[in-house]
């Protein structure tokens, strides 16, 4: 259950989510310009925003980046901006999900939920394999999986992140942290390679040309 904000100009489409939103445990405030939308996170703080980025007085995206960046919530762009570049900003710039237009209802209420609900849960579970996000202990039919350190410190970013995409970019920042050495390009790949042998090649997701994923189930 959680506060969310859509902030969409498109009558039709805020009058079929406000619908769709009525049926569930969350509560839904609606804006169509970037100005309601400020007033509304002033007062309210919502847990969750859904943003258009084409809107009447300004874009979705710098509207995130100056300003709904700062506030403790998600973000999800909802828009009909579909290209890779698009796509990639948005997520690059911090947003948690980035949904295209036309969409489905059951989707978008699937992926609002699943970006809720990871506060109160611990284990992230993936076909047979186990995550503890606390423990940070990796299980597989049973059995626990030995990683090396740097090993261990991206899959759990990769599990932190549960049905967000993780870019190349904040895997290489991971890695020269923990190393202090150059990263190149290749050497993502080498420990995405490595990590899959160890725990199933369908556990991580590659999202072409922005990074990879984790789609898991949450458990307390």
């Amino acid at each position: 259950m959680g506060n969310i904000l859509l902030v969409e100009d498109n009558k039709e489409i805020r009058d079929g989510i406000e619908l769709a939103f009525a049926a569930s445990q969350h509560t839904l405030f609606t804006a169509g310009t970037i100005a309601e939308a400020r007033a509304i996170v002033e007062k309210d703080c919502p847990h969750l925003v859904l943003l258009d980025v084409c809107l009447p007085d300004g874009d979705g995206f710098s509207y995130y980046s100056e300003s709904l960046a700062g506030y403790d919530c998600k973000v999800i762009f909802l828009t009909a901006k579909d290209t890779e570049d698009d796509i990639v900003k948005g997520l690059e710039i911090g947003a948690q999900d980035y949904i295209t237009k036309p969409f489905s209802m059951r989707e978008l209420m699937a992926r609002v939920n699943r970006h809720l609900s990871v506060k109160d849960k611990t284990i992230v579970r993936v076909g047979d394999v186990s995550y503890d996000l606390k423990k940070m202990e990796v299980m597989r039919a049973g059995e626990r999986i030995l990683l090396s350190g740097l090993e261990r410190k991206i899959l759990h970013l990769l599990m932190m992140k549960n049905g967000e995409v993780v870019n190349r970019e904040e895997i290489i920042d991971l890695i020269w942290e923990a190393t202090g050495n150059d990263v190149f390009d290749h050497t993502i790949t080498v420990y995405m390679k490595r990590i899959r042998e160890k725990i199933g090649e369908t556990v991580i997701s590659t999202v072409k040309g922005i990074g990879y994923r984790v789609d898991g189930e949450l458990l307390v």
